[in-house]
């Protein structure tokens, strides 16, 4: 067994397709699959079923698949490190962000970033405040960028505050609110809003501000990210958006609104506790953190 039979696996797991596989991995098709039934006359069981329609994974191939991985992982890691020893930076970034992401220029950092270290293969995933300090404790984001409510802390990961930053009301240039210099949230729990689903990170300073102040307020649209989607619910004067005011101008052809008694929203920048790749290391660097 080894590592390249471990990537062929890989690969026609998640294109379920030899073909594909093999495109993927710069390999002759049949020599991916000679690789593949060598590896299964090893261990003694099919990875794959395969009929003229489909490949997809026996139970076999699905208990080995997560091993295959961490394995694959741990290699990726181990020649990162062997480079980071010689003075180089190599292997892989992921790194999460949620979508109104303000205090920091990702672009611009990962530009920097590229130009110092092009050897590095970054990824990017955009989600939810919650789901991506998961997949930063479990190990499959390096490091992520979050936005959570005042009265919340990273749990279970290393973390740095970046930047505080007040909500703002968004609505349409037509609405009656848009000529008003300022609101409170008295007046806001009038209206009808939009905004990410109950109990995530993204709602709840918004959903503590009006509880606090002993009102309610109807969210009759839930979306899973902020994207140009809840701009366009916002522009059809179908609801009002609470965003904070760093990231609202992005939102073109829209008005914003100051909220007198506005709720608060913390950035952070996060990583994992069990130790950082030397990728991760010299883009918090690039950031300006100097991890504890």
């Amino acid at each position: 067994m080894d590592l390249q039979q471990m990537r062929y696996v890989v690969a026609v797991a998640e294109t379920n397709s030899f073909t594909r596989a093999a495109e993927r991995c710069l390999v002759v098709q049949s020599a991916l699959s000679h690789q593949i039934a060598r590896l299964e006359r090893e261990l003694g069981a099919r990875l794959f079923e395969r009929t003229s329609r489909r490949v997809r994974l026996t139970p076999a191939g699905a208990a080995f698949l997560p091993a295959a991985r961490q394995c694959l992982d741990a290699a990726e890691r181990a020649t990162a490190e062997v480079a980071a020893a010689v003075g180089e930076v190599r292997g892989r970034l992921t790194v999460g962000l949620i979508a109104t992401v303000a205090a920091v220029d990702v672009p611009g950092a990962l530009r920097e970033f590229r130009g110092r270290y092009p050897h590095v293969r970054i990824n990017l995933r955009v989600g939810a405040s919650d789901d991506l300090a998961a997949q930063v404790r479990e190990g499959s984001v390096d490091l992520a960028f979050l936005g959570l409510p005042t009265s919340a802390q990273p749990q279970g990961v290393a973390a740095h505050e970046l930047a505080r930053d007040r909500l703002v009301a968004v609505v349409a240039p037509d609405h009656p609110l848009a000529a008003e210099p300022e609101v409170d949230l008295r007046r806001l729990s009038s209206e009808v809003f939009v905004d990410l689903p109950a109990g995530t990170a993204g709602r709840l300073q918004s959903d503590q501000a009006f509880a606090a102040a002993g009102l309610a307020r109807d969210v009759a649209f839930e979306v899973t990210t902020v994207d140009s989607l809840m701009a366009r619910l916002v522009a059809q004067g179908l609801a009002v958006a609470l965003l904070p005011a760093a990231y609202a101008p992005q939102l073109t052809g829209l008005a914003t609104v100051e909220i007198t008694d506005a709720p608060y929203r913390v950035e952070h920048v996060v990583w994992s506790r069990d130790g950082r790749t030397p990728a991760a290391t010299a883009f918090l660097a690039v950031l300006g953190v100097t991890p504890a």
